[in-house]
């Protein structure tokens, strides 16, 4: 986790200041992905040297390359279709899968270049507790740390995480204690992110979107859909076809729960001139 964090910060740090310069989206997305990927690799073998660290755990490079998965636009894009706004739903869906193609694909050389495997992780010996509270805080930390990326207020960005910490850590659970289909533990925890968001608006004093849509970025499936392109790449096509798939299903999930809480909670919404 703490050379992910380095990997992931100084990614980040590159992206903003070559976006701030107007380098094209492109050779922001590449840049900032490599140097991530190097980052985590050169902070794991020192960690190796040093402190005898175990080498499965290389598979964190994925985890310091998820800051450039576009959650946000994903999101926006099924909620404008939903109301049938087809331009702008289109455009942020395409950005967004732009995005993921260069990300992904740029992952995926780092990956060849550094002998970098997706392999599993190691199991972690924690109790169902440990687990929910472990969880509760990791949530919390990564919707605020999203919602400071979005440029949110801190008030905002504690409210959204405060929401995320409960919807992600009820998908999460409902998967491994309800064994729920991913992507249906996705649309409840989606949807339960809604509800609650349509409870606090009034008390926060911002618009509902705002809140919503950065409680629930963290549920995105970056780690899914990198392992499918990784697999694509080494043309294991079943497998690369099995986590695509389920990316696919938790992605739709996401918006559709967003929405069915604001066609519970919204009368205007409910309607469509």
């Amino acid at each position: 986790m703490f050379c992910a964090f380095v990997g992931a910060g100084i990614g980040n740090y590159l992206r903003c200041k070559l976006t701030k310069h107007h380098f094209t989206l492109f050779l922001c997305i590449v840049s900032s992905v490599s140097l991530a990927c190097f980052a985590y690799a050169g902070m794991l073998k020192l960690g190796e040297i040093l402190f005898g660290i175990s080498v499965q755990h290389e598979a964190g490079y994925i985890c310091a390359m998820l800051f450039i998965i576009p959650g946000f636009p994903f999101i926006t894009s099924g909620i404008d279709l939903a109301k049938l706004d087809m331009r702008s739903g289109m455009e942020r869906l395409m950005y967004a899968l732009i995005v993921i193609l260069v990300a992904t694909m740029s992952a995926w050389i780092m990956a060849l270049i550094l002998h970098l495997k997706p392999v599993d992780f190691i199991k972690l010996s924690l109790s169902t507790e440990q687990w929910i509270l472990f969880r509760l805080l990791a949530s919390f930390c990564g919707v605020f740390g999203f919602s400071i990326m979005f440029n949110s207020p801190v008030r905002l960005a504690v409210a959204a995480a405060g929401i995320g910490a409960v919807a992600n850590t009820l998908r999460l659970e409902l998967v491994d204690l309800a064994n729920i289909p991913p992507a249906a533990a996705a649309f409840i925890g989606a949807l339960t992110a809604g509800l609650l968001a349509s409870l606090l608006k009034n008390k926060v004093g911002y618009p509902r979107i705002s809140v919503t849509v950065p409680s629930i970025v963290i549920m995105v499936p970056g780690l899914y859909l990198y392992r499918g392109f990784y697999n694509l790449g080494i043309m294991s096509l079943s497998v690369a076809a099995s986590w695509f798939a389920s990316a696919i299903l938790i992605i739709a999930a996401l918006p559709l729960g967003l929405i069915f809480a604001r066609i519970l909670t919204d009368k205007a919404f409910r309607y469509c001139t």
